[in-house]
């Protein structure tokens, strides 16, 4: 009798299931990026991630907190989203600009619903963890256009950061409205006009 080929006897390990956490991360973030995280009920999120209501509380302790979770990944990825998109210029100008093509291109997405921030904030009261990630949002966007406006040779990059984060709001939820990405195209011809007039 031959002996089995090491290939019949190698056992493939199975998938590794994801943790409870990972199942809740990823149930709030397609439920409450879709519907709004207060119209969305914890029940709802735990059916889909199928997990006990025991894990949710032992995971995060309270909804206000995987909603907190939810936007902060959702930072998380737009931040990484934002920069990977910008290596493909190498002028300082383009990179500016680039910002809103990256934005035109997520926004032509299938289930682009605006900003994920803004959402959250227009359905909850102020001074709780949407408003502290939302804050710590605008101010890491604010920061990106007042380095790239730096860097592009703005007279007084502040007041430009200012004009773009006032333009970068419009165009994405221009987007969300209209249900295309044009909004971020043209606002993209703007910044290009105050950039010019920002650096002469």
């Amino acid at each position: 009798m031959s002996a089995a080929s090491p290939a019949a006897t190698t056992s493939v390990p199975a998938p590794r299931k994801a943790s409870a956490r990972d199942r809740l991360l990823a149930a709030a973030d397609e439920l409450f990026y879709a519907e709004g995280v207060h119209t969305v009920g914890i029940d709802r999120i735990i059916e889909r991630a199928g997990v006990a209501k025991a894990s949710l509380y032992s995971t995060f302790g309270s909804k206000d907190e995987l909603v907190r979770a939810y936007l902060e990944g959702r930072h998380k990825l737009r931040r990484t989203r934002l920069l990977a998109g910008l290596e493909a210029y190498d002028d300082p100008r383009d990179r500016l600009l680039g910002v809103f093509e990256v934005l035109a291109e997520l926004s032509g997405t299938p289930g682009f619903r605006g900003c994920p921030f803004y959402n959250a904030s227009a359905e909850s009261p102020a001074g709780g963890p949407v408003e502290e990630v939302s804050n710590a949002n605008r101010a890491w966007t604010r920061g990106l256009f007042y380095e790239l406006a730096r860097d592009a040779g703005a007279r007084n990059p502040a007041a430009l950061a200012d004009q773009l984060v006032v333009l970068y709001d419009g165009a994405s939820a221009g987007a969300r409205m209209d249900k295309n990405s044009q909004a971020a195209l043209t606002a993209r011809g703007v910044a290009a006009a105050l950039l010019a007039a920002a650096t002469l």
